[in-house]
Formats: C-alpha cells, structure tokens, sequence
C-alpha cells in the first residue's frame, strides 16, 4: 500500500465496527418484524378496508415496542444499533400510521396534524442534537413515555371508534380521553 492511498481513520472504524456488532439480538430483531408489519397494517387498512383489524395490529405494534425495550434491558442485550433503530422505527411506525389514519378520516384532522408535528419535532430536535451538537444519547424522560402510550392507544382508539365493531362509541371516547393529554 502505497502511502498516497486512502486510508480509514480508525476511530471512525471502531464507531461503526461497534455500531454494527450484535445486530442480530432479539430486540432488534423484534423492531425489525414491528417495522416489516407497516406495509400489513396499510393493507388492512386501504385494501381490506378493516379499521378494527388495522386497529389491532397498530396497537400491537405499539404494544411489541415496550417488549423489545424490556427484552433488551433485561437480558442485557442493548446494542449501539438498537439505539438508532428502535427510535427510528418507532416514529416512522407512528407518523405513518397517523398519516394514513387522517388520510382514512378515522382521526380529527387537527388532532392527526398535531399528533404528526409533535412527532416530527421530537424526531427533529433529537436529529439536531445528536448531528450537530453530537449528544451521544437521549435519556427519555417519564412524561415523554407516558405521553407517548397516551397517544399509542389513542391513535388506534380513533380507528376503533370509526369502525362497525360493538362499541365503537366507547373507543372514540377513550382516543379523546388518552389523546388530548398525549400531545403534552
């Protein structure tokens, strides 16, 4: 190797070399399967046109997020990568779900917009911090977690209360309920 030739800078090899090992632990992996149900929960929703189904399966997605968290606490099988991942589909999983949602007309329009800006900026702001002032993590704050599964069952409670199940009225009723506090 000549001494002109490029080189990689070590420590940039280290970062991603560590960013990368333990991929394949099973929080990710369940992140992965979260992030594969997406295309499932639009056909359901668009195709099938089954808003208590896609329902379910939006408030099992949710419900899957909390497990690949605990998993990955308890079994200590946290990795660099799960950090990134995890994040990164739970707010593709939610603005995409809310999008459809407004585009179904299952959600108040307003209630959806401000459901996808408090998502975008969250997403934002830690984008910014982490790019620009190179904040090496997060800590989530218990209000951010709560406000978060507020909106977790508010967001499906909105699809569950424009379905024709059995007590749809109640669903609806529980969205506004859990949704109002959630944007906070």
């Amino acid at each position: 190797m000549s001494s002109q030739e490029p080189t990689v800078d070590e420590g940039t090899a280290d970062t991603s070399e560590s960013m990368f090992s333990n991929i394949w632990t099973v929080p990710n992996v369940i992140t992965l399967v979260r992030l594969l149900f997406l295309p499932v929960f639009l056909y359901v929703l668009f195709v099938v046109e089954d808003r208590a189904t896609a329902a379910w399966i939006l408030g099992a997605l949710g419900a899957t997020d909390w497990i690949d968290g605990y998993i990955a606490r308890r079994f200590n099988q946290v990795s660099e990568f799960g950090k990134v991942f995890d994040p990164t589909v739970d707010r593709l999983l939610f603005i995409v779900a809310t999008t459809a949602i407004i585009i179904d007309g299952s959600i108040p329009l307003w209630f959806g917009v401000a459901v996808l800006a408090r998502e975008i900026l969250v997403g934002a702001m830690m984008a910014v911090a982490t790019l620009v002032y190179k904040m090496p993590r997060f800590d989530v704050t218990y209000l951010g977690k709560l406000a978060t599964l507020l909106l977790m069952f508010a967001v499906p409670g909105f699809l569950l209360g424009s379905s024709d199940i059995a007590g749809a009225s109640v669903f609806q009723a529980v969205a506004w309920l859990l949704g109002i506090p959630g944007l906070a």
